[in-house]
């Protein structure tokens, strides 16, 4: 076990990365600081149950990763969900950090407003909450739907309304807190890098150098 993570606050970024772009990391800075984070987890997934397509080899997903954030050292990578295998599911990769920080640290589950969305679809939805906080970051392709920050009607019973409106929180009956998080207007999706690199076009600036080269070198999503 990683005993320097007991009694610690800490963020988890789960998703495909595919690949990562500096939006996911610029959400990952910008709540790490607002909630004073000890350190920012990136879970790379193996098999995600939601998406399908061209999703590459874990392996190279979890190695941009760690290129993407090695200059920051309150950031990590973790191949958790890659080495048990299969189907990826939160609830477990929640337990299992749970059981590092311990009963006095905290998890801050960090998602975006679509997946949240869709989370009355997700493994054991219910039990998420008693493991973490969860922070609901909003993009800015995300706010055609409205109202934008809403709790989807599958979970909503089991929150109340905490201190203030946007910006504030919502307790869950758990005690965890819900919060709707903005985070700067990047608006880059790996749907479009994977587009770009297809067809031959130039990816800076939309991923870290580290992972453009990685891209290029293996001639990956060709």
């Amino acid at each position: 076990m990683r005993s320097d993570l007991k009694d610690k606050k800490i963020g988890i970024v789960g998703g495909t990365f595919n690949p990562i772009h500096l939006g996911h990391l610029r959400s990952a800075e910008e709540n790490r600081e607002a909630f004073d984070l000890f350190r920012v987890i990136f879970v790379p997934s193996a098999e995600p149950p939601h998406k399908a397509g061209n999703i590459i080899d874990a392996k190279h997903r979890y190695r941009m990763v760690k290129r993407a954030i090695a200059a920051n050292h309150s950031f990590s990578a973790s191949d958790l969900e890659i080495k048990r295998g299969g189907k990826s599911y939160t609830i477990d990769t929640l337990i299992h950090y749970k059981e590092l920080v311990g009963e006095t640290g905290e998890i801050y589950f960090i998602i975006g407003l679509d997946a949240f969305r869709e989370i009355g679809s997700w493994m054991r939805f219910r039990e998420l909450f008693e493991y973490a906080h969860f922070v609901v970051t909003d993009r800015p392709d995300a706010g055609s739907k409205n109202p934008k920050f809403t709790i989807p009607g599958e979970i909503k019973s089991a929150f109340k309304k905490g201190a203030g409106g946007r910006g504030g929180f919502w307790t869950h009956t758990s005690g965890s807190k819900l919060y709707f998080q903005d985070i700067s207007a990047l608006d880059i999706s790996s749907t479009t890098v994977r587009r770009l690199v297809k067809e031959g076009r130039s990816i800076s600036y939309l991923v870290p150098e580290s992972v453009e080269k990685y891209i290029n070198k293996r001639g990956l999503y060709r």
